[in-house]
């Protein structure tokens, strides 16, 4: 058996302006940090062989953070941007309310919220699992077929695409699951990856 745990990084300087961030890499906010933190007490006691996380470094800072408060064993961090947050196009930079004001609320949520309908220039969460899966596949489930135990620090959509192929959900089941920040949620897998428990911690 092994265990994998994923969780969204903490909150970063454009979600707290209420931003679209997608590719651009923005730092943690103060409370982002504390929330690393936070999820650090949660990873206490586990013992990771492999850890992962997106080529952004609010991710990544997540990752380290918290595996320094949890007292983990020092790992060389993988990082790649396959696992990167889902890319907003024309849309990244832009204040959300800002532009449910220009292109009306019921376009901002199609954008947001629909499978496979991507903003200008930019990718749906279809796109976003096209990029997301196949890494988790080839890279990951090796490892975790061979018992190893493997944490990921990614982003809210990427990490949809994620809950969705181990959770076998539909996409309208995924799009209405929420990821709060920094919340761990685990999962401990047998030697087929059949899920054999999921919660978050």
């Amino acid at each position: 058996m092994s265990t994998l745990i994923i969780f969204r990084h903490g909150q970063s300087v454009w979600n707290l302006e209420n931003k679209f961030t997608g590719w651009v890499d923005v730092e943690l906010t103060p409370k982002g940090i504390e929330e690393a933190k936070a999820a650090g007490e949660k990873l206490k006691g586990f013992n990771f062989d492999y850890a992962y996380a997106s080529d952004l470094k609010r991710a990544q800072n997540t990752l380290k953070i918290s595996l320094e408060a949890a007292g983990h064993k020092p790992l060389t961090p993988i990082y790649n941007k396959a696992l990167n947050e889902r890319m907003y196009g024309d849309l990244q930079g832009l204040n959300k309310a800002d532009t449910a004001a220009k292109y009306g609320d019921e376009q901002v949520k199609i954008w947001r919220r629909s499978y496979d309908i991507a903003p200008p220039n930019g990718e749906s969460l279809k796109d976003t699992a096209a990029r997301v899966i196949p890494y988790f596949e080839s890279e990951i489930i090796p490892k975790l077929k061979a018992g190893k135990n493997v944490v990921i620090a990614a982003h809210g959509n990427s990490l949809r695409a994620l809950i969705m192929y181990l959770e076998k959900m539909t996409p309208a089941q995924i799009l209405e699951f929420e990821i709060g920040t920094a919340v761990p949620r685990m999962y401990e897998l047998d030697q087929d990856l059949k899920v054999l428990s999921a919660k978050n911690l």
